[in-house]
């Protein structure tokens, strides 16, 4: 009883507090609030998003799966330090799927808080350094941000091939020859085991290379890493990229995601080289988007052996997939979007390829910041059982 009377007077002293004080801050989607430093040597911008996601799913001969989950919830800081050429990005997720794949073997025990964390030097002209953990330069699916994306969630393209994030460093560089036309290169190096890995170095390295080429000039805020044309590009935009990744003495069955291949009992792991190739394009133009990808992966040895030779049952997801997704905006920020995608796995990885047909319906109320999307999809599995797919989620970022 003497504890609760202190304890009541401190939640009213604060209510009190808030209720008299009016914080006012930027624009709605342009950060909770934004920091200077009282000399100009920083900057910070605080942000949060979280999407709510609802799904329902029907699969030949079973019952109707329904969910409802937190899909994302992110903390975002940004900004930079000491001088603008010097930028900084840190993001949290706190979502239970953002979290997951902690192990006691290779993050502490320790959910995987961390998504991105790294800075930005500009040392020279048109030349940039990257240090730390964030994406690294795959497909465009996975680089667009999932605050960003055309759709409910990304495609099965991405969900098997995709790099996803790393630590080490990317070395970035871009030119304009003449004219609209920009080149774009860049050049990653990384330990190859994913994000929030704490054991070091447990295989070899992984490198990355891509080029990208805008014919026809830059896209208005970055649009070619952004789903839907919100801007209504009013003259043509095109990207096209491609890039290829290197795993060296990858130990994990996806490059640098899923799972980890032990062998001898869980006393060492297996270690192959693994290689990916990706081709995407974006176009954008007076509301309409189209976007393209080709992922492509292949492994020296794709199965996981003992010393002795003997199988451990762990094989490498190897194959190649298409991802085809177009939209067009209406003056009322509706879109209608729809994509198809074909996921070809080798035979012997023991996945199913796939047909994904989808069919989505979006309302932009304050573009990417605060909007409602649906979609429908059609999930034909060679072999196994198919399925259709209804999810329904709502975006809010601060």
């Amino acid at each position: 009883m003497n504890i609760k009377f202190p304890l009541l007077g401190a939640a009213l002293l604060v209510c009190t507090f808030m209720y008299a004080q009016e914080i006012k801050t930027g624009a709605f989607g342009k950060g909770i609030f934004n920091v200077t430093g009282k000399d100009s040597t920083f900057t910070m911008k605080f942000a949060v998003r979280f999407q709510l996601l609802g799904v329902s799913s029907w699969k030949e001969n079973q019952p109707n799966d329904l969910s409802f989950l937190v899909r994302r919830s992110r903390l975002k800081l940004d900004g930079f330090v000491y001088s603008p050429k010097l930028k900084y990005k840190f993001e949290a997720g706190f979502s239970n799927r953002d979290m997951s794949g902690g192990s006691d073997d290779f993050t502490h025990g320790s959910p995987r808080f961390i998504m991105d964390a790294f800075v930005d030097w500009n040392f020279y002209k048109n030349m940039i350094i990257r240090v730390g953990q964030g994406k690294l330069p795959g497909n465009r699916e996975r680089i667009i941000s999932s605050a960003n994306l055309q759709l409910v969630d990304r495609s099965l393209l991405n969900s098997k091939f995709n790099i996803d994030r790393d630590i080490g460093f990317q070395l970035k560089h871009f030119f304009n020859p003449f004219g609209n036309l920009y080149f774009r290169e860049i050049l990653s190096i990384s330990l190859g085991e994913g994000r929030n890995v704490t054991s070091g170095n447990l295989g070899g390295l992984q490198y990355v290379g891509g080029i990208e080429i805008l014919p026809f000039g830059n896209f208005q805020s970055k649009g070619d890493y952004k789903g839907a044309d919100l801007k209504r590009e009013p003259t043509p935009k095109l990207a096209i990229a491609a890039s290829y990744e290197f795993n060296n003495d990858a130990v994990r069955t996806r490059s640098n995601l899923g799972r980890y291949m032990f062998i001898d009992s869980n006393n060492g792991l297996y270690k192959t080289d693994i290689n990916t190739v990706f081709i995407d394009a974006m176009f954008k133009y007076k509301g309409y988007s189209f976007m393209f990808e080709y992922a492509d992966r292949n492994a020296d040895d794709p199965f996981a052996k003992n010393s002795d030779g003997s199988l451990t049952g762990d094989i490498i997801e190897t194959g190649n997939a298409l991802n085809f997704q177009s939209g067009y905006l209406f003056a009322s920020n509706w879109e209608i979007a729809g994509r198809y995608t074909d996921l070809n796995m080798n035979t012997f990885t023991m996945q199913n390829s796939k047909d994904m047909y989808t069919l989505g319906v979006s309302k932009y109320i304050v573009g990417h910041k605060l909007k409602i999307q649906s979609d429908i999809s059609y999930i034909e599995t060679h072999g196994g059982s198919n399925e259709i797919l209804a999810r329904l989620q709502m975006d809010v970022h601060f």
